[in-house]
């Protein structure tokens, strides 16, 4: 994976986690900023995200990598902003997800 690659898999991280709390803040869509903030954040997740598949990054490889690190960062941000609490089985599976990432980027041949 180039350092570009690594950015556009990134900044689709970050539009993602942006898209997601901004769910959370539209009340269901009855809020009109955070529900079109909740559409910009997924459609650019989504476009930077094939910017990165484009340019050769290899497809399970960056989902799991997308997927896992987003939900790792929604958790991180619900717990310091909306005052969610973690218990011991969320916690054990957000490490397993993060464990699964690790795994998958030092174990996989598809990089």
């Amino acid at each position: 994976m180039t350092w570009q690659n690594g950015l556009f898999l990134l900044a689709a991280i970050t539009a993602e986690i942006i898209g997601t709390t901004a769910l959370r803040l539209s009340e269901g869509f009855t809020r009109l900023l955070p529900g079109a903030i909740v559409l910009l954040g997924y459609g650019a997740s989504f476009y930077l995200l094939s910017q990165g598949l484009k340019r050769g990054l290899p497809l399970g490889l960056s989902y799991a990598i997308w997927a896992g690190l987003g939900t790792v960062g929604i958790v991180i941000i619900g717990l310091m902003f909306f005052q969610e609490k973690l218990n011991l089985g969320s916690g054990l599976g957000v490490l397993l997800v993060v464990a699964g990432v690790v795994f998958i980027n030092l174990f996989s041949n598809a990089h």
